[in-house]
């Protein structure tokens, strides 16, 4: 159906029509606009989340890093980070693809519907014109007529009437002659005027408003399926990212899929594992059987059995547990660490050093190729100039073997010091001495407390444990405990063993649960307390393992 046939005479109505097409393109431009806008938002809204959660550059991410939830997390905030770029190309792509594209159409559709209604108004008042001179013409004739009437009767008048003469009868006769030739030529006027108009009316309603509605409507059948196009690109865009986005989601699935229980429990095992072995049974001490004491049984220059005394002196040896000022990185042979950790740490250390060795080996022999290059050929450089290079690159790997001879005597240190797990006889009265004599020069002898205070020989460190029950013995009363060089300190309060502790380093002592023990010196900050069991055994324990009771007045022991 045609717009020129069926609506030639709703001129206004199709101009109300197609003003309401333009602002729904405009309404659809904004409607898109502000999608556009919420995808741009909310893509950032994403990153920003993504961003918020990433490790920081810490320690404590690093440790995190380890376990397999941490990394699948940490895939999953980078898929995330990546679907938020996805929403950033939906926001363009719906930019540059409809809002663009609109805009530019709008200003096209506007000028073409203003140029079509122009010619319409055109044609209109051409047709009006022409039928305004229509009717002058037909008022004109239809004056001529009467005044042609009037004067045929005035005529014919004047020639009934004898008394008129000749000469009046001629005249009016002459005028009413007069009137009837101007009639007839208004006449002739108004018939061809009339043809005339019929023609351009029939031209305006049959060829000229159609031509121009027929533009409107192919007009307004553009705008249509334009906004049609652009509705399916609307899910186009969305429909284009979704294979990314599928991947992204395919990629967050397998993360969480890649997570290991068993693993990250058994990393937990790796991350903080110490090494020691459990404390064994605790033997019963019967305090009802009469005990035969000595003179000397009571002071603390009565060593116990089972005390060997080591070769030298051996107050330095409480040297783990002074207050280490530095305590962000700890001493350089990790002996703050429980062994397992130290062990670790200590091959990771080699593990690293052994890595520097190979560079410095690596750019030794590129060092020296080039050397031989100018030897063969002197144009291209000169051989001495390698020199001074080379020689600090052999400095450098002395220096990192020495470090790795160092750290490998730590290591071998330590895992000779372990406990195994066929080691059943703690806390049984058996000596147990271990001896130190595979390691090598530059290892314990190198050693020193952080402090300074310390220094271990090389060979022969004697570690004993004692039985529990302490046999009286008049051996000399040459105090050969940790405590030697120090005077007895007094006691500042009591304490209550929270839990089990097995004191496995020199100047720790072992305690049961529920044992209650004397205070001499309260914690300073470096987690050990130093408590006294009687008066010749006494020595340090992690203060979280006791509950303290200070009193006001220190009472000696």
């Amino acid at each position: 159906m045609s717009w020129g046939s069926e609506l030639w005479d709703q001129f206004d109505n199709l101009e109300k029509h197609t003003q309401w097409g333009i602002e729904f393109v405009e309404k659809y431009t904004k409607f898109v606009k502000e999608r556009s806008e919420i995808e741009t938002s909310y893509a950032k809204q994403i990153r920003n989340l993504s961003k918020k959660y990433q490790p920081k550059k810490n320690s404590r991410e690093e440790e995190e890093s380890k376990y397999t939830f941490c990394r699948a997390f940490l895939t999953s905030l980078n898929e995330l980070n990546d679907y938020a770029g996805q929403h950033e190309v939906i926001a363009e792509n719906l930019t540059s693809q409809i809002i663009s594209e609109l805009s530019r159409y709008l200003q096209e559709l506007k000028a073409e519907r203003k140029s079509h209604f122009h010619d319409g108004r055109k044609a209109q008042q051409h047709i009006e014109s022409s039928w305004k001179q229509l009717e002058s013409c037909k008022r004109r004739f239809e004056r001529d007529c009467k005044e042609a009437d009037r004067a045929q009767q005035y005529f014919e008048k004047m020639d009934a009437d004898i008394n008129v003469t000749k000469a009046d009868v001629e005249k009016a006769r002459q005028q009413a002659q007069m009137r009837h030739q101007m009639a007839a030529d208004s006449k002739g006027d108004y018939s061809s005027y009339l043809q005339k108009f019929n023609q351009e009316q029939n031209d305006h309603y049959y060829t000229i408003i159609p031509n121009i509605f027929q533009k409107l409507q192919d007009m307004e059948e553009k705008r249509i399926e334009r906004i049609g196009l652009c509705m399916k690109t609307f899910a186009d865009v969305d429909r284009q990212v979704l294979p990314i986005v599928g991947k992204c989601l395919d990629e967050m699935t397998k993360a969480a899929e890649s997570i290991e229980p068993k693993t990250d429990s058994k990393q937990v095992v790796e991350s903080y594992k110490s090494g020691f072995e459990p404390p064994g049974d605790v033997e019963f001490e019967d305090y009802g059987q009469p005990m035969k004491r000595t003179a000397s049984d009571t002071s603390l220059s009565s060593p116990r059995e089972g005390k060997e005394k080591p070769a030298g002196k051996t107050k330095g040896k409480l040297w783990p547990f002074i207050k280490n000022k530095n305590k962000g990185s700890g001493p350089e042979d990790f002996s703050h660490l429980p062994p397992e950790q130290r062990r670790k740490k200590l091959q990771g250390k080699i593990d690293e050093l052994n890595k520097d060795i190979q560079k410095e080996m690596d750019q030794r022999d590129a060092l020296t190729k080039m050397k031989d290059v100018y030897v063969k050929n002197p144009q291209m450089g000169d051989p001495t100039s390698v020199d001074p290079r080379l020689l600090e690159i052999g400095q450098n790997i002395e220096k990192l073997q020495f470090e790795v001879q160092k750290f490998e005597g730590w290591l071998a240190e330590v895992e000779e010091r372990m406990p195994s797990k066929s080691d059943t006889h703690r806390r049984s009265g058996i000596y147990e001495t271990q001896n130190n004599t595979t390691v090598s020069n530059n290892c314990a002898q190198d050693r020193e407390s952080p402090d300074g205070s310390y220094t271990e020989e090389q060979n022969s460190e004697t570690q004993v444990k004692a039985n529990t029950h302490p046999i009286p013995t008049s051996s000399t009363p040459e105090f050969d405990d940790e405590f030697d060089d120090e005077e007895t300190l007094p006691t500042i309060g009591t304490c209550k063993a929270l839990y089990p502790f097995e004191g496995h380093n020199e100047g720790t002592i072992s305690v049961a649960e529920g044992e209650l023990l004397y205070v001499i010196e309260e914690d300073k900050g470096d987690g050990w307390t130093r408590v006294r069991r009687n008066e010749d055994e006494e020595g340090y324990v992690p203060t979280s393992y006791v509950e303290v009771f200070l009193e006001t007045n220190a009472k000696d022991s």
